[in-house]
């Protein structure tokens, strides 16, 4: 018998079986997919990969980033595309692309980077779960790390300020909701009745954005105001994770 794919990830609150983007994507895609995880919370423990989650944990080795995990899910015939056309297909490539490069930025410095949503809500959360002195350490180094990333994705070089490109991060990621919006419209997911990667992908960036209660809320006013994609976010959540995030072992 084949030893269970362990994915070892952030943990959950507000609601959400994870606040981590990247582990909430690749959460989805399981429940979509029915691939069998045994799911490792990082919570409080020495043990275990934390900088870089998620991570899938299987017999020949890890597999980390959400892409790489689900083309190893897919390899093991856990596929929630089977039924997409290659038009389709070639669409969800495109819109995870934008998702990327228009919406990351902005999520990450809502959690990371914003003062107020960093001090009283981010660093608290993540510090709360990391053992000491990890804790004094670790939430620093992970903002760091998302100021990097973000002025990366940016294209810019890496002593621009973020203050000169935070507006056109507000500006890109309100267009890219409003694609979105547009491009969901009615439909249950976003190419039809049947949940995809597309989906998994969307649902893993907006639900914290969503979700999380911050003192500054930019963006998520403006998510808000879309509703279908609010609705995708919970109609997911109490189809798949009424039972929490731990309903994913088995």
């Amino acid at each position: 018998m084949a030893a269970p794919l362990e994915l070892s990830c952030w943990g959950g609150g507000w609601g959400l079986p994870s606040v981590h983007s990247e582990s909430l994507v690749v959460m989805a895609y399981a429940k979509f997919s029915g691939a069998p995880l045994k799911v490792n919370v990082i919570d409080n423990t020495w043990r275990g990969p934390r900088g870089d989650v998620p991570i899938l944990t299987t017999e020949d080795g890890i597999v980390s980033q959400p892409a790489k995990i689900l083309n190893f899910l897919r390899k093991q015939k856990y596929n929630a595309d089977c039924e997409l056309s290659a038009k389709q297909g070639a669409d969800t490539l495109a819109y995870i692309a934008l998702l990327e490069e228009k919406l990351l930025p902005a999520v990450l410095h809502t959690f990371w980077v914003e003062n107020d949503n960093y001090f009283t809500v981010t660093k608290p959360w993540f510090a709360s779960r990391i053992p000491f002195p990890l804790s004094l350490i670790l939430p620093g180094r992970m903002s760091r790390g998302a100021l990097n990333r973000i002025l990366l994705t940016r294209g810019e070089p890496p002593l621009y300020h973020i203050q000169e490109v935070e507006a056109q991060i507000y500006r890109d990621a309100k267009e890219c909701l409003n694609l979105l919006s547009n491009r969901l419209g009615t439909s249950q997911f976003f190419f039809g009745d049947t949940p995809s990667t597309l989906d998994a992908y969307v649902f893993g960036f907006l639900a914290p954005l969503y979700k999380v209660r911050f003192p500054k809320v930019h963006l998520q006013e403006h998510l808000k105001q879309l509703s279908n994609l609010c609705r995708l976010c919970d109609d997911i959540l109490g189809s798949y994770f009424r039972h929490g995030p731990m309903a994913l072992s088995l």
